[in-house]
């Protein structure tokens, strides 16, 4: 298993900020251990997050966990999260009961990231340097 810190930020909140609406210090944002998951889609977060994010939900999706059983989940408004000097938004999924935040395969491709099984931790896909392929 892989651990990783990692800074989730109300996406809205950052754009209002960028756009002179609020103060920087107004942006929601959490700083979290987060499981890499390259098993798992996207960000999957739990309730207390997605209210201290201040994310409003905005839709529900049939999800199966790990251990197949099938899961309606709360899809959040967008979400930034940042590693180290990385960053890319998605939507969360918000899974009730979740003790742990799941890093999934989106947005590590997003951060253009993936795991090094060897060290167990996240590594640039091409070192650090940040390439994408299009």
């Amino acid at each position: 298993m892989v651990y990783e810190n990692l800074i989730l930020k109300n996406a809205i909140d950052v754009g209002n900020c960028r756009r002179g609406n609020i103060e920087e210090s107004d942006i929601r944002q959490v700083g979290v251990l987060a499981m890499v998951d390259t098993g798992a889609e996207t960000l999957v977060i739990n309730e207390n997050i997605r209210q201290e994010l201040g994310l409003e939900v905005i839709g529900k999706q049939r999800v199966n966990l790990a251990n197949e059983a099938p899961e309606i989940c709360k899809i959040t408004e967008p979400v930034e999260i940042h590693w180290k000097d990385r960053f890319t938004v998605t939507h969360a999924l918000v899974l009730d009961g979740m003790t742990e935040v799941l890093l999934g395969a989106i947005p590590l491709a997003g951060m253009n990231l993936m795991v090094d099984p060897v060290n167990r931790q996240l590594v640039g896909v091409h070192g650090d340097k940040v390439i994408f392929r299009v």
